[in-house]
């Protein structure tokens, strides 16, 4: 089987280049050509258009920045009409309504559609510890199961195509939510004349304690934001996108919609493309 890796940014990179340790035949684009270096030394055929890599492959595997992307990489005149007999593995984030939108123009044009979003960021990327979601038709699922094995160790089948974009949607947002609250609380305390060691060791022993705190604590306390395994920027477009089918399913959104307002600041303030712990910043500068 032949891959087309479509898409080879923070998070496309390393995994593509897991399915080339693998002995997988991998063909790939990106619209930067130089991020395609470490691929080509590795082996990897590159393709100059996303057309070629398409009609060279048998499955094709989408890590793009949102379903523009997708639309225009995929289904463009040029690119859909070599999908025939191919089948697509979307693995970006998206919403479970664009998901289903693509999947039906992907068939359409005689191919199949996978839905498979990940949790983790780049050094689960690296290691082969991605958390893999499916949205497939079970015998997909099972078809494409030692493909996606290469991501993270266990694949897990949500259900039909939308299920698994939506899952990735909620993970998301308690990605924003937690990451604020716990920054809020940690400034509070810091503003109140509280050492934060003391403040870590009470949050470590109780239930509200999440492992994402400490991963984050020394940059928040250090406000060093750089070599972003996760930019600001990404959060803030995947929170939209969760308030958008949020909203289309009649929840209230008011306490996400705030902290959209704490990534926008932190965007204001240069930090779109640093780590999305970067809203410490923002929640400090607010007064």
């Amino acid at each position: 089987m032949k891959v087309a890796f479509l898409g080879t940014g923070l998070m496309g990179l390393p995994m593509a280049q897991r399915l080339l340790a693998a002995n997988i035949d991998l063909i790939a684009y990106n619209r930067t050509p130089e991020k395609l270096e470490p691929l080509k030394a590795a082996g990897a055929e590159i393709a100059a258009h996303p057309y070629q890599a398409i009609r060279a492959a048998d499955c094709v595997i989408l890590m793009l920045t949102n379903a523009v992307a997708v639309y225009s990489v995929l289904l463009s005149d040029g690119a859909s009409s070599n999908l025939a007999g191919t089948t697509v593995i979307q693995m970006g984030t998206i919403t479970p309504t664009e998901s289903k939108e693509i999947r039906d123009s992907v068939v359409a044009a005689g191919a199949e559609y996978i839905e498979a979003p990940v949790l983790g960021s780049v050094p689960e990327a690296k290691s082969g510890k991605l958390t893999v979601m499916v949205g497939a038709y079970q015998d997909q699922y099972q078809r494409y199961l030692d493909l996606l094995k290469n991501f993270g160790p266990e694949p897990i089948l949500v259900g039909p195509v939308g299920t698994a974009a939506a899952l990735k949607l909620a993970l998301n947002q308690l990605i924003a939510s937690l990451t604020t609250a716990f920054a809020l609380s940690l400034g509070f305390a810091q503003r109140q004349g509280i050492e934060v060691d003391l403040f870590m060791q009470i949050l470590r022993e109780s239930v509200l304690y999440a492992p994402t705190f400490d991963k984050k604590l020394q940059r928040m306390l250090e406000g060093n934001y750089a070599n972003p395994n996760f930019p600001t920027k990404h959060l803030m477009k995947d929170t939209d996108l969760f308030i958008t089918e949020a909203k289309s399913v009649g929840l209230n959104v008011s306490s996400i919609k705030g902290v959209r307002q704490i990534l926008e600041a932190a965007i204001k303030m240069s930090f779109a493309n640093e780590d999305y712990s970067s809203l410490f910043s923002a929640i400090h500068s607010e007064q």
